[in-house]
């Protein structure tokens, strides 16, 4: 994707070949300063900020690490204008993501309006039971995700209602975050309907049906392992006091919100238009009017609470609700502090300092890639490749780094499996080898890196840290641990078939 041969102006105003400029090749030093630096600030961020710190403190890091990236661009012959392109390029690649996220603000906003979430969490403490609820949330996620091949769509829908129902019980919020994302990353990874198991082996030259079936030696033992450090969890955990305070939360939103199977009417509208494959955007945004539609009609008294206002007529009153909680959230009032602190949440503006982190995280990434840094990065892993399994691995440590440096997992996916497919060639591996490792790297940690597109959306709608339930995100961290165990030991590596011979062509 990056050329060291660039024309000055992309528009087209200045076109002459005499005023084409030559880009000095980065040194590795060059490729390394950048990062060095972006890890020590991050570093102190923590340090200093620790779980807030992704409140300002990260995009700042960023933002330096940035500007230390233009300065070593600029030594290397880039001007700023081509610099600036290539920002611009990266933080374009970012707006569906971006928009998404507006429009999830606004769903959960209307749907604890409407009576859905509150509706999910009552039904969900009433079905779920404590000691397995981390593996069955899970299990749950894992099933939907796998359907609908969308983890963003789970942890916006299902995921903000188990969070509810973990509160309520007194259980671990983490912990069910990490089991959302688990079950979420697992579904979305093996379902053919994911933009990321399609992407993969696109990429790699594979077809896509022998890239899950390769997929599933390295994701069946994960979720496995998965699933059993939750239950242990589940059953080693004490619930605290949110057990025995279960009637008293069910029967204040039974009293405020008269849950019913009516209510989830929302949810049925977005699983289906993302079962038909409707894309994201307009899936939440169309879920979302459906979440207005049913707060006005199914809780009318309620947005009228809400509003406070009785100078207004009553449909003014009603569309200035909806309108409120799609832009602000929700703000409740049931008279307890655990449940209302629960259920005020939502709105375009509360992912606000998310978009911040991604747009920051986005212009790091493509100054890195516009100038070459990106590049030369991968180039200087090449090195370390010396048989088929530590090319297997140098993909997957690759696939990471890209995703911490780019903050975007189409991007962990793109450069590195086009950079290393001539390589897996040459050691005669066969392309599945390849889309799988993508996956198992790429697409799989995105999550854990809080500047990522992914890991910043998932601690924005589920309301955790992305640090605090990282180490509560068994399936993440264990599969590629599982895959670089493969390509250790050379289990399940697949050889490219050998080239007929003249005989047999005869």
């Amino acid at each position: 994707m990056t050329s060291h041969q660039q024309p000055p102006n992309s528009d087209g105003a200045d076109t002459k070949p005499s005023s084409a400029v030559t880009h000095k090749t980065p040194t590795l030093l060059d490729a390394l300063i950048p990062i060095i630096a972006l890890v020590c600030m991050l570093t102190t961020s923590v340090y200093l900020f620790s779980s807030d710190s992704s409140y300002g403190a990260n995009q700042i890091a960023l933002i330096m690490a940035a500007c230390i990236a233009l300065v070593v661009g600029v030594k290397n012959g880039y001007s700023w204008k081509e610099m600036e392109a290539g920002i611009v390029k990266s933080v374009s690649l970012s707006t569906g993501a971006l928009l998404i996220l507006f429009s999830v603000g606004s769903l959960i906003g209307t749907w604890i309006l409407a009576g859905t979430v509150p509706t999910m969490i009552f039904y969900g403490m009433k079905i779920l039971n404590p000691d397995y609820f981390y593996a069955a949330s899970c299990l749950l996620c894992a099933v939907v995700a796998l359907s609908i091949g969308s983890s963003w769509t789970v942890a916006g829908t299902l995921g903000i209602a188990l969070i509810g129902v973990a509160a309520a019980m007194g259980l671990s919020t983490e912990i069910t975050a990490g089991a959302i994302i688990s079950g979420a990353y697992f579904g979305d990874k093996m379902s053919p309907m994911s933009d990321t198991t399609n992407l993969a082996p696109a990429v790699a030259g594979s077809e896509l049906f022998a890239h899950i079936r390769h997929m599933v030696w390295t994701t069946t033992p994960s979720i496995i392992i998965a699933l059993i450090g939750f239950l242990i969890l589940g059953f080693s955990t004490e619930s605290g006091e949110g057990v025995s305070n279960l009637a008293t939360t069910m029967a204040l939103i039974e009293q405020t919100y008269n849950p019913g199977l009516h209510l989830l009417l929302p949810l049925l509208v977005v699983l289906v238009l993302a079962y038909k494959k409707l894309p994201a955007f307009p899936t939440v945004i169309l879920g979302t009017l459906a979440g207005a539609i049913c707060a006005v009609l199914f809780q009318f008294d309620g947005v009228i609470k809400f509003v406070n206002d009785d100078s207004l007529p009553t449909l003014v009153a009603l569309i200035k609700g909806v309108w409120v909680a799609m832009f602000d959230g929700y703000t409740a009032n049931t008279g307890d502090e655990v449940l209302d602190s629960l259920l005020s949440r939502g709105g375009m503006s509360s992912m606000v300092n998310t978009v911040w982190l991604i747009l920051c995280a986005m212009a790091f990434g493509g100054v890195m890639e516009k100038t070459g840094l990106l590049k030369r990065l991968l180039q200087g892993v090449l090195k370390l490749v010396t048989s088929s399994g530590s090319l297997i691995m140098t993909t997957l440590v690759s696939c990471i780094g890209a995703n911490l440096i780019t903050g975007d997992q189409f991007i962990a996916i793109l450069l590195p499996g086009r950079m290393l497919k001539v390589e897996y060639e040459k050691h005669g591996l066969a392309p599945v080898n390849l889309s799988r490792a993508l996956e198992d790297s790429a697409t799989i940690t995105s999550p854990l890196v809080p500047w990522n597109t992914c890991g910043a959306y998932m601690a924005s709608t589920l309301g955790v840290a992305t640090i605090a339930y990282l180490p509560y995100a068994f399936f993440n961290l264990v599969c590629p641990l599982i895959s670089a165990a493969y390509a250790r030991f050379d289990f399940k590596i697949e050889r490219l078939a050998p080239a007929p011979t003249e005989e047999v062509l005869a």
